[in-house]
């Protein structure tokens, strides 16, 4: 019987590396379109944050999105999750996509219309969490309000450029 809660415990910890990983893959994918000069050049709301936040935020933000998928996972029975992943999934390819419009294309009107996009599945994410975990949607206001300052910062810089 010894073996079981360590079987059951390794099976938790590889589920939570994976949701934790899984949920990372926008930040990669969205770090190889960096801002550089065309960025620098741009007038920007005077609350932009030095460059660096940016990425310790991200870290932080994908960090309790996996773990916010993890719990939704554990308490969530398995017939009902199909609805919510979806919308999980979708909204991590539109945080990635926002990356590659904003920065990779400059289409900056574009990529502001792609982050309210996102900003709703956000919200749609945390209602379909909240049905079976209200921490896991809990974990996710902080995502949530920052993507709405970075929609602010969008905003800023489409009107002025």
């Amino acid at each position: 019987m010894t073996g079981l809660p360590n079987i059951a415990l390794r099976h938790h910890a590889a589920l939570l590396l994976g949701c934790i990983v899984a949920s990372c893959l926008p930040g990669v994918i969205g770090a190889q379109f960096e801002p550089g000069e065309w960025y620098a050049q741009l007038e920007k709301s005077a609350l932009t944050p030095p460059g660096w936040v940016f990425p310790i935020m991200w870290t932080a933000l994908y960090i309790s999105i996996g773990v916010a998928l993890y719990i939704y996972l554990v308490h969530a029975p398995a017939r009902g999750r199909r609805g919510a992943l979806a919308v999980l999934a979708g909204q991590l390819v539109l945080n990635a996509a926002w990356s590659w419009l904003f920065f990779g294309r400059h289409l900056i009107g574009t990529a502001l219309v792609e982050i309210v996009v996102l900003w709703v599945a956000i919200l749609a994410t945390m209602f379909a969490f909240a049905r079976h975990s209200r921490f896991s949607a809990k974990l996710l206001v902080p995502y949530l309000v920052w993507v709405t300052f970075a929609t602010y910062l969008n905003f800023v810089i489409w009107l002025g450029n």
